[in-house]
């Protein structure tokens, strides 16, 4: 079976744990396929989804959300949002993403492929968490609207409350960008500095975060 995964930073992998690869891992039998890539909205991954369905997958995973509740609650990243993935004014606001959300998922159901769902976690600052519960909500949704089972990651990893911690902005994403070329890789540091749970910087799950991630997904497969 080919079993894809599309997504933003947290399926590409390359900035903190991978858990497609622990997925792959986990499930040797199958074809895995990772179709994540960093900063990805649901607009980017909808203009992608044809060339994944080219390859013919049985499964396609879908994580994202979390790009797209950055940009609705974090005004400082737009210009990112913008100028490097192609976002009409730079954010996607809830019901663009309800939207956009639904047609990703019927162009999948349509190619006869099965679809699943996972729902983004986010600890970085409460302002962004609390917008990332509603794109989740909107997301779980539509799932239940068109009979997709979902992977609730918010509610397995978050921490009970978050602190005040500074918006994301610019400088973030040029951290960010500077760390993935550098190889830099001091995630448990990172993320016992930042008083952070699973991730090291709010956003991205550290290796150990990335296995119990793919634990739950193998377990919602059930292959």
């Amino acid at each position: 079976m080919k079993i894809a995964f599309l997504g933003n930073s947290l399926v590409e992998g390359s900035y903190g744990g991978n858990f497609v690869k622990e997925v792959a891992a986990r499930l040797p039998q199958h074809s895995i396929i990772n179709a994540g890539q960093n900063g990805n909205t649901i607009l980017n991954l909808l203009a992608r989804l044809d060339d994944l369905l080219e390859q013919e997958p049985d499964i396609i995973f879908v994580f994202c959300g979390g790009n797209d509740a950055i940009s609705y609650s974090q005004p400082d990243t737009r210009r990112y949002y913008e100028r490097v993935m192609k976002i009409p004014g730079g954010v996607v606001t809830p019901d663009q993403f309800r939207t956009y959300f639904r047609d990703l998922l019927i162009r999948i159901q349509a190619a006869q492929v099965v679809a699943y769902v996972g729902l983004s976690p986010m600890e970085q600052n409460p302002k962004v968490a609390e917008a990332m519960r509603e794109y989740n909500q909107i997301a779980a949704e539509v799932c239940r609207a068109l009979n997709v089972p979902t992977l609730d990651l918010m509610k397995a990893l978050n921490p009970a409350t978050i602190p005040e911690r500074p918006a994301l902005s610019q400088k973030t994403i040029n951290l960010i960008g500077q760390r993935v070329a550098s190889g830099w890789k001091d995630y448990e540091s990172e993320r016992q500095q930042g008083g952070y749970t699973y991730s090291f910087d709010g956003l991205h799950l550290t290796p150990e975060s990335a296995v119990k991630v793919a634990e739950m997904v193998v377990g919602l497969l059930d292959l």
